[in-house]
């Protein structure tokens, strides 16, 4: 069965398109008119071998933060669709991601009860005009409408860059992980016999 998913969200301030598919091979194309965003989605897509097509248009003349929160939000969207009952998967994903100076670690739990623990010395810091403090809003949007639990930890590293691309791709290598089918797992991945 194809876990593939396209969702969109149009308000007043975006107007947002994704398309992914969690068994492809990282193919992708990413136009936010945040030219940050669109490199570490690039990367996400990449590590996660997840094909993923964004086409966001958002009020970046007033600043960022709606086009980045709401890209998080229809991207969990699509990963939740995608995963479907989320039967016969591993369910939990980690990844210790060094990226030059920067170390971080990502933990993912797919199991339907979404919250976002975001640890950053640098969060309020930026690269170029972006403001590290908006990949936070992201993350806490996609773990909200993807129903997944999410922990990412800056260890050390303080080149932002780097900081930033390490999040990214350790989050996308623990999720490449957390959907992998698991071979032993013929069901739910739950005591409970489902999740959420």
């Amino acid at each position: 069965m194809a876990r593939t998913a396209t969702r969109t969200r149009t308000t007043r301030e975006t107007d947002i398109a994704v398309t992914l598919n969690l068994d492809g091979s990282g193919v992708s194309r990413i136009e936010t008119g945040i030219g940050f965003l669109d490199h570490m989605l690039e990367l996400f897509a990449r590590h996660a071998l997840i094909d993923l097509d964004v086409v966001a248009k958002g009020d970046v003349h007033v600043d960022y933060h709606h086009t980045v929160e709401d890209v998080g939000l229809v991207l969990g969207t699509c990963l939740n669709a995608a995963l479907g009952d989320r039967r016969g998967i591993r369910r939990y994903g980690f990844f210790l991601l060094p990226m030059d100076e920067a170390l971080c670690e990502v933990a993912v739990d797919l199991g339907g009860r979404p919250f976002l623990v975001f640890a950053s010395a640098l969060k309020h810091l930026k690269v170029r005009d972006f403001e590290v403090k908006l990949l936070e809003e992201f993350f806490r949007a996609l773990s909200v409408e993807a129903r997944l639990n999410l922990h990412v930890r800056q260890v050390y590293g303080d080149e932002t860059h780097h900081v930033c691309e390490a999040m990214f791709k350790g989050f996308a290598r623990a999720l490449r992980m957390a959907v992998e089918a698991d071979p032993r797992e013929t069901g739910i991945p739950s005591s409970k016999g489902t999740i959420g």
